[in-house]
């Protein structure tokens, strides 16, 4: 059994938990000081020193952040790029593949925009098809659906593992099975599962997973990571390269270095990657069972205190569920209930069909209120949080 988190200790190492009550770590949640202090000591050492001069003297800090990543999701620090965000990972990978007329690419109904745009532009440069799986009973993907599209003709298979508008789990490791059995390259988009759930790439089976810093990790806003296995790297040239991801080594040729920094490019934000690399060892330090345990019990306990609310529905779907809540309010947009909590000092965020139209489209639902819970939220604020909606109203 894990330990279990020290809610008190967490909240005194959280300055923001002073100020709100943060219900929105789907967004982006709450820096700890760790992470504050690393941050603000890098940028403080390149002004006084120089910034070129302060990243010689940080390398063996940004070199451990490779390793730290590795750790956290199970696999060599040579796999892993660190990059500007989950967007830039995601993209760096995709559209590092080349695709044909006739290649299909898979994907789950709780797609988020920005990879579907994606789809959509390659599918009109290229000819290749997007297909959705179908949901199974339980609103999450069909193992059984993508078992069946599974030919030849696909080249990808690209699922969100958590997505923005649900609490939804994806199977990852049963679609890892199947794509591995098909050997067809697996695409995870990991960006909210990472920090609040265990990842492990190798019990998954993907080829390549992307990751933000500011969401459950509660790393620095402008950092994330691209984890490419050693199986598959050889198959991708990145969309751009520049003197780091590759060599120049003479007038008319280049080498593109063999490890995943190839994704990356000269220029970084080395205050945020330090940043990033303290976030990662935080969550490593608390255990990420411990908490996903604490995370799960507080929004079941969420979901419950919501569901005992007249007009407020739960709109969370899946077999397996996060610390991510959904909900709507009869009568009131969700937006509106959005400020309306804002004004009470409670922050939380809302999903709308134009990030999710294969889920929230098919759900006939314009957008839904997202509460996302951390292991420094206490139930405490969840009673705020639903005392406050009882005071909402058309």
């Amino acid at each position: 059994m894990p330990v279990p988190v020290n809610v008190s200790r967490a909240r005194q190492e959280t300055p923001g938990c002073a100020n709100v009550v943060h219900l929105n770590n789907a967004g982006a949640a709450l820096a700890p000081a760790p992470v504050l202090d690393a941050v603000i000591d890098h940028l403080q050492l390149e002004a006084r020193i120089g910034g070129y001069e302060a990243a010689a003297a940080a390398a063996p800090k940004v070199n451990a952040v490779y390793q730290s990543i590795a750790r956290l999701i199970g696999c060599r620090p040579h796999e892993v790029a660190v990059v500007e965000n989950a967007t830039r990972a995601w993209d760096m990978a995709f559209y590092a593949m080349r695709f044909r007329p006739g290649d299909r690419i898979l994907t789950s109904r709780a797609e988020y925009a920005s990879n579907v745009i994606a789809f959509l532009q390659v599918a009109r440069r290229t000819g290749a098809q997007v297909e959705v799986v179908e949901d199974d009973e339980h609103g999450q993907l069909s193992i059984m659906d993508l078992e069946r599209r599974l030919d030849d003709a696909v080249k990808l298979v690209a699922v969100t593992h958590v997505p923005t508008q649900s609490g939804l789990v994806n199977p990852a490791a049963e679609i890892g099975r199947l794509t591995r059995a098909a050997g067809v390259p697996f695409l995870l988009d990991a960006c909210q599962s990472v920090g609040q759930l265990p990842v492990d790439v190798a019990d998954i089976g993907c080829d390549m997973l992307s990751a933000t810093g500011r969401k459950f990790l509660r790393g620095p806003r402008g950092t994330g990571f691209l984890y490419v296995s050693d199986r598959f790297i050889e198959m991708l040239e990145p969309p751009f390269l520049d003197l780091h991801a590759a060599t120049w080594t003479d007038a008319q040729t280049y080498e593109i270095r063999p490890d995943a920094r190839r994704f990356e490019n000269w220029e970084t934000n080395q205050a945020g990657k330090i940043g990033l690399g303290v976030a990662v060892d935080y969550a490593l330090s608390w255990g990420i069972e411990a908490i996903e345990d604490r995370v799960t019990a507080l929004a079941v306990r969420l979901r419950d205190r919501l569901a005992q609310l007249p007009g407020v529905t739960v709109r969370d779907r899946g077999r397996r569920l996060c610390g991510i809540v959904t909900f709507t309010v009869d009568g009131v947009p969700a937006a509106d209930v959005q400020r309306h909590l804002a004004a009470a000092g409670i922050n939380t965020s809302v999903s709308a069909v134009t990030s999710a139209r294969y889920d929230l489209g098919a759900r006939d639902l314009p957008a839904v209120v997202r509460a996302s819970v951390h292991y420094y939220n206490t139930d405490e604020e969840i009673d705020t949080l639903c005392a406050t909606l009882s005071s909402c109203r058309p």
